[in-house]
């Protein structure tokens, strides 16, 4: 038996290759929207990809299922269940519907669906067992025939110390009164878990830092008796005690979500397979005219120093995808603005992860456009290459002074939990992902302090503003955790 696990820093997601080596087949369970990644993760282990499937229509990426089978012309399995609502809405032509207890196998490698509603109500986990090794092996589940399971695939049901949140299809997609019905649904499934050997092990959907849970572990796998021990929500003494605890506290669900939970139901696009053009600034007027958002991929500090005005600003970190879908709308073009290549594929992959694929052009920040910009390298050229926008970046020293003496407002962009926490006196919270859409709430009069945890979401908040008109936006830099180590007033900490 092989087993891949193929993980995405910047969604904190994982997918998985499963395959029988003697038999030279291979299932992938969800996959990102990157095709060749899978296949050549196939082709170096001499394997066919025979089934794709994937354990819930996913809200945070844009899936990869459907064009990873057509590519590989394997057999694409999808849960059965959903409802009316909630239930896929497309089929490809040798597709299957995967139901409880439904097995499949790839040589010796045997899949067991199990549904486990809550997050989603059309959410499957996979049970995996390898008969090569474990048929008739003492402690099986059914008899003597029956394989030992080793790992359970568990999407977003069961994760590394948490569970997946079952709010989404009310916060995210609008769907109301799911979310309690959603978190008894879990409950039970969670009974399911509870079920299970103690051994095997639990590879889950995401890691740290995904919005699917609250307190995701950042270590690849767990088993299942390790998840009983620790785990809060195997602690809970009563439904109705696991029901509160569930719902409280989750983070903001990004805007986009509900956008990848549709295209994901009825059926994600396939990638563009044009590239993408070097373009000089000198065309940036006519994208303008076009509606293109300028995307500016580089680190905060650089654009700080020099942009093109009218950018936004989403560094190329892990949180890049994240913060596109939250802030960049798919209904415009884009124009990529980067330093090299590289970070142009890097973007790129980013953007398709999110479903934002209407790119036009890119623009080489390190030489401002190419030799047709020369005059705007040195930020000295017109409307037609003009790198002259800079952004104000602050201590809290210059925050506190502008407060006094500008009348300065102060804007908090972190998330409530962060908020609740800790937070300044006299500051007011927007999130970074509604800033753009709250702008005009924010006086145009007056400067605008922008701070988060440590400079980088108020970075970018700063960039949504000035692209939104506000002349005004400062950056404090080091955020929250500087205005701590400086021992300046706080409230809300114990």
């Amino acid at each position: 038996m092989l087993l891949r696990r193929f993980y995405d820093e910047a969604l904190a997601q994982a997918s998985y290759m499963l395959g029988c080596q003697t038999a030279g087949e291979a299932v992938v369970v969800d996959p990102r929207r990157d095709p060749d990644l899978y296949l050549a993760a196939a082709k170096e282990e001499g394997l066919r990809i025979a089934f794709v499937t994937e354990t819930h229509i996913h809200a945070d990426f844009l899936s990869g299922s459907r064009e990873l089978a057509k590519r590989s012309g394997a057999r694409l399995l999808l849960s059965g269940y959903g409802g009316a609502a909630w239930a896929y809405r497309y089929w490809e032509a040798d597709g299957g519907t995967l139901r409880d207890g439904d097995r499949f196998s790839v040589g010796t490698v045997e899949l067991e669906v199990l549904h486990t509603p809550g997050h989603t109500p059309e959410h499957v986990s996979f049970l995996v067992s390898d008969r090569g090794v474990s048929a008739g092996a003492a402690g099986n589940r059914e008899g003597s025939d029956a394989p030992v399971p080793m790992a359970l695939l568990s999407g977003d049901f069961v994760f590394v110390g948490d569970v997946g949140r079952p709010d989404l299809l009310e916060r995210a997609a609008g769907e109301t009164g799911t979310m309690e019905d959603g978190a008894r649904q879990l409950y039970a499934s969670l009974g399911r878990f509870k079920a299970l050997p103690s051994h095997v092990q639990v590879l889950p959907g995401h890691g740290s830092g995904s919005a699917c849970g609250k307190a995701l572990g950042a270590v690849p796998s767990s088993t299942v008796g390790y998840e009983l021990l620790v785990n809060w929500a195997f602690q809970c003494a009563t439904e109705d005690d696991f029901v509160a605890k569930v719902l409280a506290d989750q983070p903001e669900p990004p805007a986009y979500f509900a956008r990848m939970k549709r295209l994901n139901r009825d059926g994600p696009p396939m990638l563009p397979e044009t590239d993408i053009p070097e373009i000089g600034a000198d065309l940036l007027p006519e994208m303008r005219v076009r509606g293109c958002t300028l995307l500016d991929a580089r680190e905060r500090a650089a654009y700080a120093k020099r942009h093109l005005p009218g950018s936004i600003n989403v560094p190329l970190a892990r949180s890049f995808p994240t913060w596109c879908g939250w802030l960049v709308s798919p209904a415009r073009p884009v124009v990529l603005i980067a330093d090299v290549r590289t970070d142009l594929a890097k973007a790129t992959g980013g953007l398709h992860s999110v479903g934002i694929d209407d790119l036009v052009g890119w623009v080489n920040a390190g030489d401002s456009g190419g030799a047709r910009n020369r005059n705007a390298a040195a930020g000295t050229a017109g409307p037609d290459g003009d790198w002259s926008g800079c952004l104000a970046v602050v201590d809290w020293g210059a925050a506190e002074k502008a407060r006094e003496e500008e009348n300065a407002v102060l804007i908090d962009v972190r998330s409530l939990g962060e908020w609740e926490e800790g937070r300044v006196p006299g500051a007011r919270r927007i999130h970074l992902g509604e800033l753009r859409s709250r702008a005009r709430e924010l006086p145009g009069d007056r400067p605008v302090l922008l701070h988060c945890r440590t400079g980088h979401r108020s970075a970018i908040g700063c960039s949504v503003l000035r692209a939104e008109g506000h002349a005004d936006a400062r950056n404090v830099e080091g955020g929250w955790e500087d205005r701590l180590e400086r021992g300046m007033p706080v409230l809300g900490r114990t």
